[in-house]
């Protein structure tokens, strides 16, 4: 991995994809048994919805890492048009100033925003990876 990745610069939006797309894989054939996770409240604080109080537990994080490697490797679902929620709403609303921006800047905000969430998604697998593997030291 360390040879693949010399070929890119270190501030590479390809680079950070294919180390969390590593991560994920790591993550897959580490986690033998995924049912382990059911039931296991996630220390996350992003895993909580503020209205719900309500926290998914890590099975539901491991799910999710799985299917957005899998969007990041094979490109964007369409939504379905039927299924606006008030966040994503509110962040068109937010988002819309910016879209009067200079172009330039633009790209640069989004591009940091994808390093900054491709960064966290690539923590977040390391570390369901790291709990699973304390869960199965515990069991033995």
């Amino acid at each position: 991995m360390q040879f693949a990745e010399a070929k890119f610069n270190k501030s590479s939006l390809l680079l950070a994809v294919r180390r969390y797309s590593s991560a994920v894989r790591d993550m897959e054939q580490t986690i033998l048994l995924p049912s382990l996770l059911r039931d296991l409240p996630s220390d996350e604080v992003w895993d909580c919805e503020a209205e719900e109080e309500s926290c998914k537990d890590l099975y539901e994080n491991y799910l999710m890492l799985k299917a957005l490697r899998t969007t990041v490797e094979s490109g964007l679902i369409p939504l379905d048009d039927n299924r606006t929620t008030p966040t994503h709403t509110a962040l068109n609303d937010t988002l819309e100033p910016l879209l009067e921006t200079d172009p330039e800047a633009l790209f640069h905000f989004h591009m940091i925003g994808l390093f900054s969430v491709m960064s966290n998604l690539t923590k977040k697998t390391q570390s369901l990876t790291d709990k699973y593997m304390d869960i199965i030291r515990v069991g033995n």
